[in-house]
């Protein structure tokens, strides 16, 4: 039987499109006033923040309860600097004694109309996506977190022996799979859901078998948790999200004939998102290029720490200025730039090398058992 390979998936968080950020909250009985109060200090923080255009503060007009905040940004780096930072954690804190429940969702702005719109410069008009992106319905995330230095080979025994939780969340999500990487005492987990990423994590969070594993690796921790006290479970995992910037599959090569790797970039100060860039770039140029062994590559940033997630068949060590990155006139030098620590070696064992140091560990790589 012949296998049908998938067109070519892209999603980036780098087009420079506009970006509309849908928070919906459900606020417990009583805490409105608490809310607005929060809100008030919210808004005034996140105005002076680069990149952020507007908000909207809505109330529903059928559940007094249920809330809509909107906010546009001028693209998405921006917005995802500010929503992964120590600062926002600061400034959202208050909110989380008057929310029951929330659901952040974003999207690039596609299409336009309005008189607004009609009379904007073009240099306005031109922040729109220029095109649909085709996606292949699934949601891709992963958390990081660090173990206390000489722990490591303990917390990777304890994460590879578990059961895989099962797959079915609801009638519209399925966890679909996850794949767990070290490097040294850092920890990513990789997740892809079909359907609701929010449902799917805490569907996971409350099997017997995952939480056992949580619990066992609590006391190997860098940063100390307790997961049954709900703001101290929120604040862990708001700092712990590694969130994708892109996503590009090719849809050249057969899911039997690729294998999972993970790469590690810690960047400069202030870099992670430049870097992630450039990484970017080099995945869509693989992307296009019929040689390349690469089929699939999702990068996730937080920060100034940068993972990319590969699919690619055969020895990666025999295309490695290409699975590194740089394969392209002066993308050594610019990526080298960037990293924190030596430039990248140029020549074919310095490079070799640096592969061999960033690639992760793959403790286990799952698809989670059906109901």
């Amino acid at each position: 039987m012949t296998t049908t390979l998938s067109e070519r998936i892209s999603q980036s968080a780098f087009d420079g499109s506009r970006l509309r950020v849908v928070l919906l909250l459900d606020l417990y009985d009583g805490a409105q006033k608490e809310f607005l109060e929060a809100y008030e200090h919210m808004r005034n923080q996140v105005a002076s923040v680069p990149g952020h255009l507007s908000d909207q503060l809505c109330q529903s007009i059928e559940n007094p309860s249920q809330w809509l905040i909107t906010s546009e940004w001028e693209s998405a780096p921006p917005f995802l600097a500010w929503v992964n930072s120590e600062e926002h954690v600061a400034t959202v804190q208050p909110l989380h004694n008057c929310v029951r429940d929330t659901r952040s969702l974003r999207f690039s702005v596609l299409r336009e109309t309005g008189k607004a719109f009609e009379m904007a410069p073009e240099a306005a008009k031109g922040r729109l996506q220029a095109a649909p992106r085709l996606g292949d319905g699934v949601v891709r995330h992963a958390l990081t977190f660090t173990v206390r230095p000489g722990t490591e080979d303990v917390v990777a025994k304890i994460l590879a022996d578990y059961e895989s939780p099962q797959a079915r969340v609801d009638a519209g999500t399925r966890l679909r799979r996850t794949s767990l990487f070290m490097h040294g005492n850092r920890v990513v987990r990789a997740v892809e859901v079909e359907g609701d990423l929010l449902a799917a994590l805490r569907h996971v969070a409350r099997q017997p078998e995952v939480r056992a594993v949580e619990e066992a690796i609590n006391p190997y921790l860098e940063q100390d948790r307790d997961l049954s006290d709900p703001d101290s479970a929120r604040m862990f995992f708001t700092r712990a999200a590694l969130p994708t910037v892109h996503h590009v599959t090719a849809g050249r090569h057969r899911a039997q004939d690729v294998r999972r790797h993970a790469l590690f970039y810690q960047a400069k100060e202030g870099c992670g998102m430049a870097l992630a860039r450039l990484l970017a770039e080099q995945d869509e140029e693989a992307a296009e290029n019929p040689a390349s062994i690469v089929e699939s590559s999702t990068i996730f940033q937080r920060d100034d720490v940068v993972v990319r997630l590969l699919e690619a068949v055969g020895p990666i060590e025999d295309q490695a200025a290409q699975v590194v990155g740089v394969d392209g006139t002066g993308k050594e030098a610019r990526l080298g730039r960037l990293l924190d620590g030596d430039a990248v070696p140029t020549d074919g064992p310095g490079l070799a090398r640096f592969l061999k140091e960033s690639e992760m560990t793959l403790i286990t790589d799952r698809q989670a058992m059906e109901s």
